[in-house]
């Protein structure tokens, strides 16, 4: 098999016999929605491909093409009236410069668009007799030109536009780099700037003679809200039920493609059951309509999975894609507004689900860069555009319900959190060092005094944090976190009841010497313990230790491992268990046992 990791071009994918996911049967649900649409995904999520499937599909000058390229799909068994009928022009504002002054992003906006409609004229030159003129300083003489030349024929101009939000983007992961009051992105994007008067040139355009369709895609609302009176004609088609698979991948297909791998690598069927369980665990979960059935798979991570899984025959130990980090410097931004901070930490220690009435479908640039606090409704439908949130339903009180929608978005909350709290890397790598003994030699003890002679000191200056066993969990959370080896689930539940952390190590590396573990948190307060922060850190251990309010926490810790720890036993045939109790005395002292 062939799998098209970074590879975009429909007609390349069919023509090579690269692996493909059929979604062409939605081909007529978007010509049934509007003429002029806007569809959002988070990025490498594919979106890419279905702009040329559309263009592949509906170009005049492919419909002796049709048969190759789509007779063996869907669409091919029952096409729509409008296939071949189309002139296709393609934008893709990935392609625009996104620096400089609002000048340098006016020319390099210009000059795309020129380009492009250079590149059209040049493939429909057979086709097109009327000449289009080129105006170099202004792209929107040359729209118009094109637009004449267009008007007398029996076709009329299929527009896509890829990454319409590319400068919003750039924008929001560089905002400290600029005044929100006279930004060039800024200044590009609102009032009658050059991109809003790009759209007002496409909205005059559109009708049957000219740009007679659109479909927009990108990652988030925020551009359209920008420019509403420029461009108030395109539907929003993100939230539509029967487009929740339009992009990722689904079970039966990753089970399909995971058979065929094994077959080539004679693995066993247990083998593939363990591969696709790591997918479905690392991979799985996105769901971007309210009331559909499927969730979906991320399709960048699924296609750098299986490329891996083909070429050695074994799961990859690195399941995050690096091309995916930058993914991080959205949870940057979403850590620096004010509500932020809080919400990462609780979405990084707890299966935390979060709820608004509503998702938010307009958000400006302004919104986004400036000073007033952010809501909650912002920021989760942010959050869910980005692909850092994910739908599960609504709950009884009628509002939406969210969550982090796999391990490898979790994986960049830990990271992103642990970078944030312990900013030096060497302290970091010394925490890191510690938390390796834990689960190679089965001792707690290093990590236990890192936490109180580095950790503590910075959780108890923190206002954001809760002053509790959640507070001590973020701290053995963010240093043990190693999606590597292991599947860890913060607050995993067994027989109705919560771990608070267990690490099951990842089925395809039960190879290594190393243990499962489990661990159960309790804090006491100073206030409870009767103590000040100077008494208890100059108390020696054994008397910290056999002080009644400590050895009772202790005893209920103890027990709840006990009982957490014979239930994983039985689930699991090949467990290497080491199960801990953990008690926190304030921000100062942590007393543990190991349970025998």
């Amino acid at each position: 098999m062939k799998f098209p990791y970074g590879i975009s071009d429909f007609k390349e994918i069919i023509q090579k016999n690269y692996f493909y996911c059929d979604r062409t049967h939605m081909i007529s649900t978007i010509e049934n929605s509007e003429k002029s649409v806007l569809f959002l995904r988070p990025r490498r999520f594919g979106k890419s491909l279905i702009l040329s499937m559309l263009e592949n599909y509906y170009d005049i000058l492919k419909k002796d093409m049709f048969d190759q390229l789509f007779g063996h799909l869907k669409i091919g068994k029952n096409p729509t009236p409008m296939r071949n009928k189309f002139f296709i022009l393609k934008l893709d504002f990935s392609c625009i410069g996104a620096y400089g002054s609002t000048e340098d992003l006016q020319r390099f906006m210009m000059d795309h668009v020129n380009e492009r409609i250079r590149d059209f004229c040049h493939y429909y030159k057979n086709v097109i007799s009327t000449p289009i003129d080129i105006h170099p300083d202004n792209a929107i003489s040359t729209i118009n030109s094109l637009l004449r030349a267009v008007k007398d024929h029996e076709s009329s101009i299929y527009l896509l536009i890829d990454e319409y939000d590319n400068f919003a983007n750039e924008l929001m992961l560089n905002k400290h780099a600029y005044n929100i009051k006279d930004d060039p992105y800024t200044l590009f994007v609102n009032k009658d700037g050059p991109l809003k008067t790009l759209f007002k040139a496409i909205k005059a355009g559109t009708n049957s003679d000219g740009f007679d369709r659109t479909f927009i895609t990108g990652v988030s609302p925020v551009v359209m809200s920008d420019i509403t009176s420029g461009y108030n004609i395109a539907r929003n088609i993100y939230l539509l039920t029967e487009l929740n698979t339009l992009c990722g991948f689904l079970n039966h297909e990753i089970m399909d493609a995971l058979k065929k791998i094994a077959d080539n690598c004679e693995l066993t069927e247990e083998q593939v059951d363990i591969a696709f369980n790591v997918m479905k665990i690392f991979y799985n979960g996105y769901k971007f309509a309210l009331e559909a059935n499927e969730h979906v798979y991320n399709p960048t991570l699924c296609l750098y999975f299986m490329n891996h899984f083909q070429r050695s025959c074994r799961i990859h130990r690195k399941l995050l894609d690096d091309n995916l980090a930058v993914d991080e410097q959205k949870i940057k931004y979403i850590s620096e507004l004010p509500l932020g901070e809080k919400l990462i930490s609780a979405l990084s220690h707890k299966n935390e689900v979060l709820e608004i009435s509503e998702l938010k479908e307009r958000f400006s640039v302004s919104d986004l860069l400036g000073d007033d606090s952010k809501d909650n409704q912002f920021i989760i439908s942010y959050m869910y555009y980005v692909g850092a949130l994910t739908i599960i339903d609504e709950n009884l009180k009628g509002n939406i319900e969210l969550k982090i929608p796999n391990l490898v978005m979790k994986s960049i909350y830990i990271d992103h959190l642990r970078k944030m709290l312990l900013l030096d890397p060497v302290t970091r790598d010394k925490g890191l060092s510690a938390a390796e003994k834990v689960y190679v030699e089965g001792n707690i003890q290093p990590l236990c005094e890192f936490i109180v002679n580095k950790y503590f000191k910075i959780l108890s200056n923190r206002d954001y944090m809760w002053a509790n066993e959640l507070t001590v969990k973020t701290a053995f959370i963010t240093l043990l976190y190693n999606d590597k080896l292991y599947i860890m689930d913060s607050e995993k539940e067994i027989d109705r009841n919560y771990t608070d952390l267990t690490m099951i190590i990842r089925p395809d590396r039960r190879k290594f010497e190393i243990y499962d573990v489990l661990i159960e948190f309790k804090y006491v307060s100073l206030a409870d313990a009767k103590l000040t922060g100077e008494t208890a850190k100059q108390m020696d251990q054994s008397t910290l230790e056999n002080l009644p309010c400590i050895q009772k926490s202790m005893t209920s810790a103890l027990r709840q491992t006990k009982q957490y720890a014979d239930v994983l036993t039985k689930k699991y045939s090949q467990l290497r268990l080491k199960s801990f109790a953990v008690v926190a005395v304030g921000f100062d002292r942590i007393c543990w046992k190991v349970l025998e």
